[in-house]
């Protein structure tokens, strides 16, 4: 398929995008300082769905992906267990369990640096995407959470309500450029003007199909490459609950909105006493 033609650009200045735009964000240490996943061992457990062994082995596992990263063996076997871990349960008690602990479990795990990141690219007009291995059901609502346009994540298969064990759609390594591709051809995007984020060396065909990548709190492959390639590294280290910076905000455009109603009013009484005088 031959290239769409391309206004040129003066000399040094950066071509404006005739296309829509889209930011992909990994989620897992790219948005949120943790495993997705396996942060939810906890309600899990209070609802009997695993046991106290199981929480524990989801701990240790979470330790050890934060201490070394998730290279493609280890996010393998990860995948694997969760997938033999969840067969038989109900998707419909899955969400539940989901939207009741999202705020409680994700929302103190987000980086500030990431919701800023979101939030800018929001503000230039460009869709936000996260991407995840992780199952739709706990990626679709914390992507709905942090303001993304949408999502894509595993999709486990499922049998008259109920997980089989199979995976239909395992969103990793070259699925997520994959799916990049699919989501352009969608909805019109042009790659070569589109961002990408990623903490995993696992998500460099990601990161190569679009034109602006960027390496977050890289793994030690990730940070080798992109230091070759001149790719934008980048450090997030401050977790911090989005209620706490909703908030200032939400009190900010109140503060805003009653000034606007005080100057009103007094505008409206000025002009009623001098027709009145």
């Amino acid at each position: 398929m031959a290239e769409p033609s391309r206004t040129p650009s003066a000399p040094g200045a950066p071509r404006k995008p005739t296309r829509p735009v889209a930011a992909f964000f990994d989620l897992d240490k790219t948005i949120i300082a943790s495993s997705s996943a396996l942060a939810f061992s906890k309600p899990l457990l209070r609802q009997g769905l695993i046991n106290r062994r199981a929480a524990v082995k989801s701990a240790y596992a979470q330790l050890v992906f934060a201490l070394s990263g998730a290279d493609a063996g280890k996010t393998e076997r990860m995948r694997a267990q969760i997938s033999a871990l969840c067969a038989g349960w109900e998707v419909a008690q899955i969400r539940s369990i989901v939207a009741e602990a999202l705020h409680d479990v994700v929302d103190p795990l987000v980086y500030a640096e990431a919701a800023d990141l979101i939030a800018r690219h929001r503000a230039d007009g460009h869709d936000v995407i996260v991407l995840s291995a992780t199952g739709e059901e706990v990626v679709a609502p914390i992507a709905e959470m942090l303001g993304a346009t949408r999502s894509v994540a595993t999709r486990m298969r499922v049998v008259d309500g109920r997980y089989s064990g199979e995976v239909d759609f395992y969103c990793y390594g070259e699925h997520k450029a994959v799916a990049a591709r699919e989501l352009a051809a969608a909805h019109g995007y042009d790659l070569a003007d589109c961002h990408a984020y990623t903490d995993s060396s696992t998500d460099l065909p990601l990161l190569e199909v679009v034109g602006h990548p960027h390496a977050v709190n890289p793994d030690r492959e990730l940070r080798r490459a992109a230091e070759e390639r001149g790719w934008p590294v980048l450090a997030f280290a401050k977790p911090v609950s989005l209620r706490t910076r909703v908030a200032p905000a939400v009190a900010i455009g109140l503060g805003a909105g009653t000034i606007a109603a005080a100057a009103t009013w007094y505008g409206l009484s000025r002009r009623s006493r001098k027709r009145s005088s």
